[in-house]
């Protein structure tokens, strides 16, 4: 077959067609989700024939109930285009990764000679000592396994081989063999099966390394993995836990689903184990914590990062965005599945509660969707003082539908409403907001000056009365009941700056979940127009989280901290980014911005003062986009709370178009 572009291929309809049903593509249908995989050599693209059923065969009746809802959704709404960029954005999504893995994840010849001689300059080489425990692993995984660490280019390692009380002779024989083989596999045997605590314990206890790195019986670590560690630790040597990015690996051998993480990210690490692969401890912290607790089987690892994290200061956790960790996904293992492993999801809970009651923090964990968790703060007692500020010109129906929405749908009662009138000339509106403050419903204040949303906010918080202050445009509308609940919550612990909310567009597809800086070349909406329910990239829409910022349609924070940063920009962002600028500057101070998906609200955007549609507020947006890209260059080109390796293009499936991460061998 010819080498073609899939991108050019797909914008021919009828070449699809003909690709489809030529049976050129492979369809498969796992955990739910539809993917579809093009072969492909390192120089070229090649379009290779596979033996699979075609497109429509799956849309027959037994397979209809496989075709992923969220395609679904797009064809119900869409129409039958719908349908056609639902497989586009299947095959960019696969296309991309196995791409990906060849040109950036594939080391050649010169890669491995500059490794090594690197390693021959580094003035420490520490001692990184593998955990391992073992039980009746099948002789191809374990193999697999042991070759893998074997395969390090990093020499300076140690195997450290805790044998679960086997029953089967192969294990045991497979591990002698491997003993007498390289001098630096250790391995014990217990006596007695205690499960995965306690023989990870039992490996932890002939450790002689520095550093352990957890490394589970059937996966495997990727030839670098250790050389990664060990240029981390000669960079940053007060590192105390090192993570990388992970993807799975079938049985045979190939690997997909990466999860390209964030860098350290403590809000995201209590709904979902974010440190799991590659995760590397210092030795001797591991053992003042106690090790990994029995009675956590399935989550062991997952509570010893929250111990371990709690003990430590954030700048000694270090995440490296390079994939690392290949997980084995089979039968049986919880990487294709949450529910492959129940008692998992009860270690997780337990080790949270337990992370509440350390921390001194009051709160449930609760389970969430995709098999994730969410911990519910409480509201400080007694209830603090929200003062809920408003601007708005004009608009009466929809500042009536944002107040009316307040009113009757918010469970939390200790709050003030603040309208600005921003020389509002209709009469019926300023009728309505005179209504509103004779019955002491609001607050009208008076701002007769030309429109400049930050002057405005920072002029109505000097007249809130509120411990916290909620920045809410009028074209708000109140979804969840405990909004106000959910948002205090996270607002109130210490650590925390401004806490952002979940926005929908009317037609319940997503506006807002949460800020990537970068993105649209200052900064954009994740998730933006994805349908609501969306869980987004590794359940990331469905979490709460820290992020860079989050948008000032909906947000919250405590009144000292905004009066600690200067409130909004007003002087160099009168209209656009001032809500990431602000949150910039709240991070700057050594506060961690949240977002959170419990809180949602409809908002129709731009419904009061339009689009940037004029000369005049293009020449506007150009000045603020001018300013922050000389305000935070840095920040915008590193956004600590994604990826480098991660698209900047706003689509879905998240992972569609992956740019190079930095190979230090390389530098």
């Amino acid at each position: 077959m010819e080498n073609f572009s899939v991108i050019n291929l797909l914008n021919d309809f009828s070449n699809f067609l003909k690709i489809i049903l030529s049976n050129s593509m492979r369809f498969d249908i796992f955990q739910g989700k539809l993917t579809i995989f093009i072969h492909h050599s390192v120089q070229r693209l090649v379009i290779v024939r596979t033996i699979i059923f075609n497109a429509f065969l799956m849309l027959s009746h037994q397979n209809l109930m496989k075709f992923p809802i969220k395609a679904w959704r797009v064809i119900i709404s869409q129409g039958l285009s719908g349908l056609f960029r639902a497989f586009r954005q299947f095959i960019d999504s696969s296309f991309n990764y196995s791409r990906w893995i060849a040109l950036y994840d594939t080391l050649n010849d010169n890669d491995h000679k500059a490794i090594n001689f690197h390693i021959s300059c580094m003035k420490w080489q520490p001692l990184i000592s593998i955990i391992m425990p073992t039980y009746n692993t099948p002789e191809r995984w374990l193999r697999s396994a042991i070759e893998s660490v074997r395969s390090q280019i990093y020499p300076n390692w140690e195997l450290c081989v805790a044998d679960d009380a086997s029953t089967s002779e192969k294990v045991h024989s497979i591990l002698e063999e491997y003993a007498q083989l390289d001098n630096r596999i250790r391995v014990i045997y217990r006596k007695k099966n205690g499960h995965i605590s306690a023989a990870s314990n039992t490996a932890l206890d002939i450790a002689q390394g520095e550093f352990i790195a957890l490394l589970d019986h059937d996966d495997e670590l990727s030839p670098h993995a250790l050389y990664m560690i060990a240029v981390a630790l000669n960079e940053k040597s007060y590192l105390d836990l090192i993570y990388s990015d992970e993807d799975k690996i079938d049985e045979n051998g190939r690997r997909f689903d990466p999860y390209f993480k964030p860098d350290w990210n403590p809000a995201l690490l209590t709904g979902q184990n974010v440190v799991s692969h590659l995760g590397v401890f210092r030795t001797e912290l591991v053992r003042s914590t106690g090790g990994f607790r029995e009675g956590y089987e399935g989550s062991q690892d997952w509570d010893l990062a929250l111990r371990f994290s709690e003990l430590i200061p954030a700048f000694h956790i270090h995440h490296l965005p390079h994939v690392l960790y290949h997980w084995r996904a089979i039968a049986g293992s919880t990487s294709i599945g949450h529910n492959e492993k129940s008692y998992a999801a009860q270690a997780a809970n337990k080790a949270l509660c337990d992370h509440l009651i350390r921390t001194g923090c009051e709160g449930v964990a609760t389970s969430a969707v995709g098999g994730y968790f969410r911990i519910q703060y409480k509201v400080p007692s007694p209830e603090p003082l929200v003062s809920i500020i408003i601007p708005t010109r004009n608009g009466l129906h929809h500042l009536r539908r944002c107040i009316e929405s307040i009113k009757q749908k918010t469970l939390y009662s200790n709050y003030e409403i603040l309208i600005v009138d921003n020389q509002s000339d209709d009469s019926e509106t300023i009728n309505y907001m005179k209504l509103l403050e004779c019955a002491g419903i609001a607050r009208i204040l008076r701002y007769d000056l030309p429109f400049n949303y930050s002057a405005i906010n920072n002029f109505a918080a000097q007249s809130a009365k509120g411990d916290y202050i909620c920045l809410m445009n009028n074209d708000i509308e109140v979804i969840s009941p405990d909004w106000l609940d959910e948002m205090l919550g996270h607002a109130s612990r210490p650590e925390i700056g401004a806490v952002g909310a979940m926005l929908y567009f009317p037609n319940n597809t997503i506006q807002h979940a949460g800020v990537i800086l970068g993105m649209g070349g200052v900064a954009g909406h994740i998730y933006a127009g994805h349908p609501r329910g969306t869980h987004g990239y590794m359940g990331r829409a469905a979490l709460p989280q820290n992020l860079s910022a989050v948008s000032a349609a909906c947000l919250l924070l405590r009144t000292s901290i905004y009066k600690e940063v200067g409130g909004l920009n007003e002087k160099n962002l009168p209209v656009a980014f001032n809500d990431v600028d602000f949150c910039l500057r709240i991070e700057d101070r050594g506060y961690r911005n949240l977002w959170t998906p419990f809180a949602e609200f409809y908002h129709h955007e731009s419904a009061s003062r339009g689009y940037n549609d004029t000369i005049k507020k293009k020449l506007q947006f150009k000045r603020d986009c001018d300013y922050m890209r000389s305000q935070w260059a840095f920040r915008i080109s590193n956004d600590p709370y994604y990826n480098p390796n991660l698209t900047l293009n706003n689509s879905w499936p998240y992972v569609s178009s992956i740019r190079r991460a930095t190979k230090p061998w390389q530098d």
